[in-house]
């Protein structure tokens, strides 16, 4: 399975669909995570989270 995880659009908004544990979780049961570029800014999470967890990340979420 793929999993697509974008940038939260809405004004002032720092949630994030999924946090790098939860990409973690679903790449070590074989899915395939992406995170959209930026993502988890709002709630101080890096990029780099994601990568170490497993997620490649793009550059948008088309």
């Amino acid at each position: 399975m793929e999993v697509g995880v974008p940038n939260e659009i809405k004004d002032h908004e720092s949630r994030v669909g999924l946090v790098p544990s939860g990409a973690l979780a679903l790449a070590e049961a074989g899915h395939h995570v992406f995170v959209e570029a930026g993502t988890g800014e709002g709630s101080s999470i890096p990029d780099k989270f994601y990568e170490r967890a497993g997620a490649t990340i793009l550059p948008s979420a088309a």
